[in-house]
């Protein structure tokens, strides 16, 4: 057994999602940063490099540069996955050249520019077996995997209702006409793509739902506005939503909602109970019940679910948060890579983390509510 060796696509100085990738990465002890292309800007990518002590040839200037070379070097030296912490039109180009020269993947999401290129996705890593985790961050929280073991178990009966919301208000103004980097590239279609809150933040309310409640989204019913005048992209959306088991949901997500921060927040409720969670105070979870007072679930107690305390790392009323959940993601993959490399089927547990198949989802997501948000009719199916 080793550390599982990283190469990073992107990501370099300054860039706010390479950065919390690195210290996820990092965090559990499993994985190390052994080379990357950091940026397009081949000065940028070798500054980058030089930062974080890397020697100057294993810091390239392209990807393609990267995959090639690393190919070449002898296992246990060269890297094991590539992680890609690029804008989202430059995921699809180096997760397909990593899975067709044998190299694992961890990709920031969405998964690709679009669902066409998801789908080849998809099939590459059918072709291939490799192991691909997408970086649905949320799942990560162990009470998140508290929610959706009870659904699992039945502790709320049969869903019914799923209410999901997403708000933030740093896009309140036209704060890409100010040469902000972030707001720059997240609200351009030619680097974006076809949708801006509901592809950056949207994705991951559905993708939450999805997680929790076990359920499909069968079909929707999108009202996607852009509020800002002279923005290209949605701002703000409010969708209906009707699950493969008959339940019926809410979807918004917003990023002209002033004075919000990243206040994801899942309701759902069952026959006989049930849950809420709140990303700001994400180690409480509260189940609801027909016949009796509210419950208030707290992370590292010992009556929680194997599940949630397989991703807790520290004793109760210590908080863990964002990093850690997204520690959660990165260490279950390097898990099931170490497992892979020593001919061994990976634990269950660690198989836990968001793949190229939710992916393909949330692509299928973004392009059902662009689709009904253009169309007259009120309900459009999500392809399967």
């Amino acid at each position: 057994m080793r550390k599982i060796r990283m190469g990073m696509v992107g990501g370099g100085q300054g860039a706010f999602i390479g950065a919390v990738h690195r210290m996820a990465a990092l965090l559990d002890g499993h994985i190390e940063l052994v080379c990357g292309a950091f940026s397009s800007n081949p000065e940028k990518s070798k500054a980058s490099g030089k930062a974080w002590y890397l020697p100057d040839n294993r810091v390239y200037d392209s990807y393609e540069e990267m995959i090639t070379q690393e190919k070449q070097l002898p296992e246990g030296e060269r890297m094991d996955f590539v992680a890609i912490v690029t804008p989202n039109h430059l995921h699809f180009p180096p997760a397909k050249l990593a899975l067709e020269n044998g190299f694992h993947v961890v990709c920031d999401k969405p998964l690709a520019f679009t669902v066409a290129e998801a789908r080849e996705l998809v099939a590459l890593v059918k072709k291939t077996e490799l192991i691909f985790a997408l970086t649905h961050n949320y799942t990560g929280y162990p009470l998140v995997k508290q929610a959706r073991e009870m659904v699992k178990t039945g502790k709320i009966g049969k869903i019914r209702k799923v209410v999901v919301e997403y708000p933030q208000g740093w896009l309140a103004t036209n704060l890409e006409a100010s040469g902000q980097k972030q707001a720059g590239w997240r609200t351009d279609p030619s680097r974006s793509g076809a949708s801006g809150c509901m592809g950056d933040i949207g994705t991951h309310a559905e993708n939450l739902a999805e997680y929790i409640t076990g359920l499909k989204i069968k079909e929707l019913c999108a009202d996607l506005s852009t509020l800002v005048e002279g923005r290209k992209l949605d701002d703000d959306g409010n969708v209906l939503l009707r699950f493969d088991n008959g339940a019926r949901g809410v979807l918004y997500a917003s990023q002209i909602s002033v004075g919000d921060e990243n206040n994801l927040r899942i309701r759902v409720y069952g026959e006989t109970g049930g849950l809420e969670w709140f990303q700001a105070e994400p180690n409480t979870l509260l189940v609801k019940h027909l016949d009796k007072p509210i419950e208030l679930y707290r992370t590292g107690q010992g009556h929680l679910s194997a599940q949630a305390a397989a991703h807790t790392r520290i004793p109760s009323g210590h908080p863990e948060g964002y990093l850690e959940a997204f520690a959660n993601i990165y260490r279950n993959f390097a898990k099931c890579v170490q497992a892979r490399l020593a001919g061994e089927e990976p634990e269950e547990i660690y198989q836990d983390f968001p793949t190229v198949e939710d992916g393909l989802r949330g692509m299928l997501f973004i392009e059902t509510l662009i689709k009904s948000t253009n169309s007259s009719e009120k309900w459009v199916k999500m392809e399967e």
